[in-house]
Order: structure tokens, then C-alpha cells, then sequence
């Protein structure tokens, strides 16, 4: 049956169409449970809820400490932020800096908290997850001087934060966890969560204490890992992602971060002139407590004696019972597909991009891009780095050699990389047309939202 409209009535008609349209405002399907607006005897039903949720996450390194601020839309895509689609902001030293004083280094945290709080809007605050994830530089403090400084952390923000905070809200995170975030931040910010293995990025994070690598595996390979060393994380961290199952080779190398390291290369040398440093350079190094007093040669550093101290430091001939290992006597995962495209993070980024042969926020690059910046500045006495390298922070500027020599070995002799395989060395990635930082916060954030019983589940672990 065909609805006839009188002719003298159609314009009438088409008016009050023409008013309804242009009276409502339009809605966003990605903001909303749904996008009608229901007409019942001319009354409107107020909007649905807007299902958005903010998440703060605290990294607590062992250099400083980073808090960052996140908002979500209820298919947990990003939202932003004013220009951008995260709020970061750090400070120094990190806590284990408090290790004698845990009440200071709580109270260390409380500007960044003070600015989260003022990024969330306040109606949102008992609804928003706060969560502190505390990396290496923890986990190297003893049992009770780190439990001391989570403790004081807990209370500070029991009694000055408006946020949701939970009972497990504050730990140390160990190292396997933090490669996972890692992974999980990476491929999210690509576009590769649920696809297939060898569509997804590994990735390699250089951080002050310790040295994460994180990929995906095929289920034979999960299926037959060989047991870990003891004391350490088991190799395969199983998640869901998107609806797909991943099986993730994660391994922590505690005391192999940049920082680290250098403090492990000068144990070698022992009090001697070590070949890794400026020519005119001397003072006393700290790491962990432990105090060095170093110098460099009388004449030039040196490239290839640099290079066999940090293979030293490796433990390259580490005994292994299985048939791929890296370095220390650690399987390395299989070196399968999902290794075959990686990311490398943090300090990588840092020192190279401050010498000049990485571009920001990210780029390609290959480990022999290293190795020919690192005989460069092995060259140099200390005097003529400042000049030859402006850009790298003055605290930074001693090491530039040992740095450089130091990241290229890790690359090439510990994780086997080709030194002519293309890489992406990166601080962020683009999204939605804005840089969001490559770090395991933003994994973090998207589980802590994954948990919330009006969000669908983008991720958890199994």
C-alpha cells in the first residue's frame, strides 16, 4: 500500500523533516553505545552514555620516572588529548635514586601525579585505573629497600590520589612483562594486532638497567621451548589480542642495559685505562651503589679493543644446551617470522638520534650505521666530541664511544643481527596523525582498559 501525502499538505511535511534534522546534533558512532535517536510521542531519550575511559600509568625506570596519561574511546582507539593523543611528563632521578629513603622517593612522584590529575576530567578520576609498573632499576635494589619504596609509593597515593587506585596498582614489574607491553604498544600503534605472526614487529628495548626482546612465535615453536635458566621468566608469554591467540618469545636481560652495561665493561678493565673512553677524560662513575673510577688512554680510544671488552661482557661463550641462543646462555626464540621485522627502542634511540644518523620520531636503519659512527667517535679526544656532537647531553658526551660500540655488539653478536638488515629505530610512531611514544605504558593502559566490564576486551593474557 503506497502512502499518498495531499498535495496541500507536502510542503508542511517536508518543513517539519527539513527542522527535525537540523534540530539534533550529530552523533559519533565510535563515542557511542549507539547512534538513533528514538522518537516516542515526541519525547527524546537523553544520549547514551559516552564510553570513553582515561588510564594513567607510571613508569618508574631506573634514570627517572614518566608518567602517562591515555584516553580511550569504547573500541579502545585513542582519543586525544588536546593536540595529542597522550600526556607524558618526566622527572629525575629514578626511585631506586631514594633506595635509604622511601618516604622522598614517593614524594618524588607527587608533581606528576598533580598533572595527571589535572589532565582527567574530575567526574572521571574514580573511574580511571592509576597503575605504577617499576622496571630494572628496582629490581636491582635489595628485597626490602624496593619493597620500602612500593610501600610509601602505595601510601602516597592511598592518601592524596582521586584516582582508581587497586591493591596491585604499585609493583615491580619484571622484565618479561615489560617486553610484552612493549610488543603489545608497538603493534597496536601499526595496525598489527590480530594478524598473523609474520605480519606482526618484533622488538628490542634498551633501557639504563636491563635489555628486553619480545616477538611473536609460531605454536610448534611455543609448543617446544626449552626450559629457561633457573631463577629466570619461562620464554613464552601466551595472550589474546583482537580475538587471536599469540604465543610471545619475551626474555629480560637484567644488567645488560645501557647504564649497565657500561658499569660491566669497566669491571673488565678493572682500574686500568679503559680503551672505550675519551681521550681526557676522568672521573668516578656510579651505578647501583657501586662507585668506578675511570679514565681514558693516554692517546686515542680504540675501536676494536673496545669491541672485544664489550664481548667479554656478553658472555658470548656462555655453555647453552640449545641449538639458537643469544648471548649468556639464552635460547633466542628461534629467530622465526615474527623476528623478521624489528623495532628497537629506548637508549638506541637516544644516542643515536643525539649523534645525528637517526631521524625523529623514528627511522631505517642498519647496524652498520653504528659501527661507522661508533669508529668515528672512538676517534675523538673528549674536547673535540663536544664540538663533533652538540647535541648530546654533556653527562652523555664520556661515553659516546662506549655507547655506540656497546649497542652495535648487542645487535650484532648478541641478537645475531645482520649487520646490513634494515631496522626501525624509533622514539614514536604516528597514529591518527600524531606521535605516541614506543614504551610499554601504553600496553598497560590498553589490559587496565580491557579489564573494565563496559569495555570489550582488546587484550589479556592467559
Amino acid at each position: 500500500m503506497n502512502l499518498v501525502i495531499p498535495k496541500s499538505k507536502s510542503m508542511s511535511f517536508l518543513s517539519l523533516i527539513i527542522f527535525l534534522l537540523f534540530s539534533f546534533p550529530t552523533l559519533s558512532f565510535s563515542q557511542y553505545v549507539g547512534n538513533t535517536i528514538f522518537l516516542n510521542h515526541r519525547k527524546i531519550l537523553p544520549k547514551q552514555e559516552l564510553l570513553t575511559s582515561y588510564a594513567v600509568i607510571f613508569d618508574a625506570g631506573s634514570s627517572g620516572s614518566r608518567v602517562h596519561v591515555f584516553h580511550f574511546d569504547q573500541n579502545l582507539d585513542l582519543i586525544r588529548l588536546g593536540n595529542d593523543l597522550e600526556f607524558t611528563k618526566k622527572i629525575t632521578p629514578g626511585l631506586s635514586f631514594y633506595a635509604d629513603h622511601p618516604e622522598k622517593a614517593a614524594e618524588s612522584l607527587i608533581p606528576l601525579l598533580e598533572d595527571a590529575e589535572r589532565v582527567v576530567p574530575q567526574e572521571q578520576h574514580p573511574k580511571t585505573p592509576l597503575k605504577l609498573g617499576a622496571t630494572a632499576g628496582l629490581r636491582l635494589l635489595d628485597e626490602d629497600a624496593a619493597e620500602n619504596i612500593l610501600q610509601a609509593v602505595r601510601e602516597m597515593f592511598k592518601n592524596r590520589s582521586t584516582l582508581n587506585v587497586q591493591p596491585d596498582a604499585v609493583s615491580v614489574i619484571d622484565g618479561t612483562q615489560e617486553g610484552s607491553y612493549l610488543w603489545v604498544a608497538v603493534n597496536y600503534l601499526l595496525g598489527k594486532l590480530g594478524k598473523k605472526v609474520s605480519k606482526t614487529m618484533g622488538v628490542i628495548d634498551l633501557g639504563g638497567a636491563s635489555v628486553q626482546m619480545a616477538y611473536a612465535v609460531t605454536k610448534n615453536t611455543a609448543k617446544n621451548a626449552p626450559k629457561p635458566p633457573e631463577g629466570e621468566d619461562p620464554y613464552i608469554k601466551k595472550l589474546v589480542l583482537k580475538g587471536k591467540k599469540y604465543d610471545l618469545y619475551v626474555h629480560s636481560y637484567l644488567h645488560y642495559g645501557n647504564e649497565a652495561a657500561r658499569a660491566e665493561i669497566f669491571k673488565v678493565t678493572d682500574g686500568a685505562a679503559s680503551p672505550c673512553l675519551l681521550v681526557g677524560y676522568e672521573d668516578i662513575y656510579k651505578y647501583s651503589g657501586e662507585t668506578y673510577k675511570i679514565f681514558g688512554p693516554t692517546s686515542a680510544s680504540n675501536f676494536d679493543e673496545c669491541r672485544d671488552t664489550v664481548l667479554k661482557v656478553l658472555r658470548l661463550n656462555e655453555p647453552c644446551d640449545h641449538q639458537n641462543c643469544t648471548f649468556g646462555g639464552i635460547w633466542d626464540g628461534g629467530k622465526g617470522s615474527g623476528q623478521k621485522n624489528l623495532v628497537v627502542t629506548s637508549s638506541f634511540y637516544y644516542r643515536t638520534s643525539e649523534v645525528g644518523f637517526v631521524k625523529p620520531p623514528n627511522s631505517r636503519n642498519r647496524p652498520v650505521e653504528w659501527e661507522i659512527a661508533a669508529k668515528e667517535a672512538c676517534k675523538l679526544s673528549f674536547e673535540e666530541a663536544k664540538s663533533t656532537f652538540p647535541n648530546v647531553a654533556k653527562d652523555k658526551l664520556p661515553f659516546v664511544c662506549l655507547d655506540l660500540v656497546y649497542q652495535y655488539t648487542l645487535l650484532v653478536n648478541g641478537f645475531g643481527l645482520d649487520p646490513e638488515q634494515e631496522i626501525t629505530v624509533a622514539e614514536g610512531i604516528e597514529y591518527q596523525n600524531s606521535i605516541v611514544e614506543t614504551a610499554w605504558p601504553l600496553g598497560t593502559a590498553i589490559e587496565a582498559i580491557s579489564s573494565l566490564p563496559k569495555f570489550n576486551p582488546l587484550m589479556y593474557f592467559i
